[in-house]
């Protein structure tokens, strides 16, 4: 977080904050800023923001109001920085980026964790972050609600159709694997038909990722996998309209990429009392 934080920092003050240099300058002027939220969000970064302040000035003193996860109404006060009012503004603009794209994240993660309230599926996240921000977007998944899935390529075994491809078949790929991985492991196989499926069970695939199935077609092949106690994972265009047909359908985990790549940014603000 520090790292990513510094380069932020440096972006925006590389070459200094003329603005407050010619009008606040370096006067021993203090002052109060509140961070509040100018919509409806589920809250995400706060501890990313309170940092920057104190990265920039440690004289900044910051007092939290929210946390994490928290469901947040217009209105509602975040925290409070008091101190010198040059870094305060000097700050302002790198901690609400962080907060308000975290929270951006964390509030589409809370609607798709409330599209499929009171059935088994649990909403899942994938890879598809912004560079070096995969920690921090996959913690505010967490403060959504949702679930997260492979934090990187050495977290597991997920064989997709490129693997296939080289190795010549799902069976192959998913025989392969299972000689291969580590014993603590499950090998997970995307699959996007019937016949797919049916060769990934009978090579022992422990989960079967459903790539652009219809409910229907998850139906029927959820019923398959279960029956050997194979988990379901379902994935491809699915958006908060679909997402329950599809939990409904016997999906045990629905992976949506848009969580992290197309959340929009939250409004939130911060003013000088």
């Amino acid at each position: 977080m520090r790292r990513l934080i510094e380069l932020a920092l440096d972006e925006d003050l590389g070459r200094g904050d003329v603005t407050t240099a010619v009008t606040v300058g370096k006067r021993d002027t203090h002052a109060t800023a509140i961070m509040n939220t100018r919509a409806h969000i589920s809250l995400a970064g706060i501890d990313v923001a309170a940092a920057v302040f104190t990265m920039v000035d440690p004289r900044i003193v910051v007092d939290r109001h929210a946390h994490d996860g928290d469901v947040l109404e217009p209105g509602a006060k975040i925290l409070v920085t008091r101190g010198p009012a040059a870094e305060i503004l000097m700050a302002e603009r790198t901690a609400l980026n962080f907060v308000q794209r975290l929270s951006g994240v964390a509030t589409l993660a809370r609607r798709y964790t409330d599209a499929v309230v009171g059935t088994a599926c649990k909403i899942v996240d994938t890879r598809k972050t912004t560079p070096g921000f995969r920690v921090l977007e996959k913690a505010a998944v967490l403060a959504g609600g949702c679930g997260n899935h492979r934090f990187d390529l050495g977290s597991g075994v997920l064989i997709k159709d490129n693997h296939i491809v080289a190795c010549g078949g799902v069976e192959a790929a998913v025989s392969r694997a299972r000689r291969e991985a580590p014993h603590p492991l499950r090998v997970e196989c995307e699959v996007t038909n019937l016949a797919e499926l049916d060769a990934a069970l009978a090579a022992g695939a422990d989960v079967v990722l459903l790539d652009n199935m219809t409910p229907d077609e998850v139906r029927a092949a959820a019923a398959r996998a279960h029956a050997r106690n194979v988990l379901v994972e379902v994935s491809g265009g699915i958006t908060l309209t679909t997402v329950r047909a599809y939990a409904e359908a016997g999906a045990d985990l629905i992976s949506v990429g848009a969580l992290t790549h197309s959340a929009p940014a939250v409004d939130i603000g911060l003013d000088f009392a």
